[in-house]
């Protein structure tokens, strides 16, 4: 049996690159997953155990691989049946999933007011790199 040893880079200048399993949207159900490590992988293995604990059918580890990548990506909402089990898997609200109405104008107020402050800091700057 061959053990790999990943060793970090001492690059100061460069900052580490996320491995792609621990990446995500900014979404709240994204965020939730990020904090406790997990990969999407796990969620779906997380949603499927729970599900069967409670006797509910839920779809495949396949296609929620899929649904879990669409609903941290924002493309669509969790059903009812879904966002129970998440709430209960992250131990959260769906406020703090991200599932409300309420949370995704928030969301989109604060990513819209983030890029006009990113728009003014680059108008700023470019007026001092042009004087």
């Amino acid at each position: 049996m061959t053990v790999s040893l990943v060793i970090p880079s001492t690059d100061v200048s460069a900052p580490p690159v996320q491995p792609a399993s621990l990446r995500t949207s900014d979404t709240p159900l994204g965020r939730a997953r990020l904090a406790r490590g997990w990969s999407q992988q796990k969620v779906v293995r997380a949603l499927v155990l729970l599900a069967d604990s409670w006797g509910w059918s839920i779809a495949t580890e396949p296609s929620l691989k899929v649904q879990v990548s669409r609903w941290e990506n924002g493309v669509v909402r969790p059903g009812p049946t879904y966002q129970v089990l998440l709430c209960a898997l992250f131990h959260a609200t769906p406020d703090e999933l991200g599932f409300t109405r309420a949370t995704q104008a928030a969301t989109l107020a604060d990513r819209v007011a983030s890029l006009e402050a990113a728009l003014d800091r680059l108008t700023s700057q470019l007026g001092e790199v042009a004087a």
